[in-house]
């Protein structure tokens, strides 16, 4: 082999190995970018994430006593990134009228216990610390700090719907969470 030849050879392999070490290294940095951005937006993304709530469809209004209290359940379907979870949802709805209706949300702003109706005595009556409420949500007797938390509602063509939240239990003020 001629000098000429080697050395034109030397530059060929030279060049195809520099080659590939840049391919090489373009391939490292594009699978550590793809590995990398979601591993880094999984451990970061939950800071600035919120969870907007949306309307969950209760049920006909037609179906809701006028005057009584009545405990319905809701699936509310909640997603956050690419996690779906469906929550049962429990609230009491009094209908006022066919177009006015409260809904309170089933937990006492005492100490987060859930509530109940007692038809006997025609008050929500809470087990665990004893507060108890009017038909409207007013405090009639116990610790609570404040009345019964309502619930944002809209009516749809003659169904119910309420957007879920929860408040800070056992502060005067009604403080979403």
């Amino acid at each position: 082999m001629s000098e000429e030849q080697s050395t034109a050879s030397t530059g060929l392999a030279a060049t195809r190995r520099v080659f590939i070490k840049g391919f090489t290294g373009m391939l490292v940095v594009l699978c550590s970018v793809l590995v990398g951005v979601p591993l880094v937006g999984s451990l970061v993304g939950p800071v600035f994430r919120k969870i907007v709530p949306g309307w969950m469809k209760i049920g006909s209004m037609a179906a809701l006593p006028l005057g009584q209290p009545a405990h319905m359940t809701s699936v509310d379907v909640q997603t956050d990134a690419y996690i779906r979870e469906s929550v049962t949802r429990h609230i009491w709805a009094i209908r006022k009228s066919d177009t006015e209706v409260t809904v309170f949300s089933p937990i006492c702003p005492h100490l987060g216990c859930h509530f109940d109706w007692n038809p006997s005595t025609k008050h929500f009556e809470c087990p665990c610390h004893g507060s108890v409420y009017s038909l409207d949500g007013k405090v009639l007797g116990g610790p609570a700090p404040r009345p019964l938390d309502t619930l944002p509602t809209k009516i749809e063509n003659g169904e119910l719907y309420a957007e879920w939240m929860q408040f800070k239990s056992g502060t005067a003020e009604k403080i979403p969470v």
